[in-house]
């Protein structure tokens, strides 16, 4: 079985022109393409479905939407922000969603890029997060995600020395069971319609592989501009809303 896992932020009942916001309209469109394609056995990938961050929206729309499905998710929290940040999720939030049978995982502790951080830092990032979220839910914690995707070999090594046994990534490409260290992951915009998601999970279409040279090409982008630059490209082009709670974060 290949599984391909579906990356999600933030949902909003009437969406926005920022792309990383997904109106509830198109998410219970495409939970229940997920369900459909799951029972019938017509997709030659496995649907599994992620968040990062820990909006407050997770939460408020998304949970029932997956609850009345029978959809699990794994839910990746940015944890410095839990309970402090207007907007997240608070840890009764995120024990609700454990009891109600989700997976829980690391963002980090405040979203930093990875690559940027002394080895200090990192310790603070990765096993300060895992062993908080650990402490306040009462269960073990073993994936992480990566804020902004972006890693390299001192950062994996962080990781894995921090106890993590899944690193999740941006790079859109299906994966093989059992899952291995990396696991990459399509980063769902919100005018990304359902008869594209569902080409995707086609056997027969291509259009995976064209997600996976364009992200190629993107991160060739990111390293000839660099992070700041390229940021506020990236800011421009999707249409990043203003967020004064933000600096010093990252995007996908």
């Amino acid at each position: 079985m290949r599984r391909l896992h579906f990356l999600y932020h933030e949902l909003r009942p009437r969406g926005s022109d920022y792309s990383y916001i997904v109106d509830t309209e198109n998410f219970v469109k495409q939970m229940d393409l997920f369900v459909q394609l799951r029972a019938a056995g017509r997709s030659s990938l496995w649907p599994e479905v992620t968040f990062d961050d820990g909006h407050i929206s997770n939460y408020d729309y998304a949970l029932p939407i997956l609850q009345s499905r029978g959809v699990t998710a794994r839910f990746f929290i940015t944890v410095g922000w839990t309970g402090k940040k207007a907007g997240y999720m608070g840890w009764p939030e995120l024990r609700s969603l454990h009891e109600s049978g989700h997976a829980i995982g690391a963002h980090s502790w405040s979203h930093a890029l990875l690559t940027h951080c002394t080895q200090k830092d990192l310790y603070k990032e990765l096993s300060g997060a895992r062993l908080t979220l650990e402490d306040n839910l009462g269960t073990q914690v073993t994936a992480m995600s990566l804020p902004g995707g972006r890693f390299n070999r001192r950062v994996l090594a962080a990781c894995v020395d921090a106890g993590y046994k899944q690193i999740y990534t941006s790079e859109p490409k299906a994966e093989e069971d059992p899952l291995g260290l990396m696991v990459g992951r399509l980063n769902v915009l919100g005018d990304m319609t359902l008869e594209w998601i569902r080409s995707v999970l086609q056997h027969e279409s291509d259009e995976l592989a064209s997600l996976e040279r364009r992200y190629r090409i993107n991160a060739a982008a990111k390293r000839i501009l660099g992070d700041w630059l390229y940021e506020k490209f990236w800011a421009i082009l999707n249409r990043k809303e203003p967020d004064g709670d933000d600096a010093g974060t990252s995007v996908e």
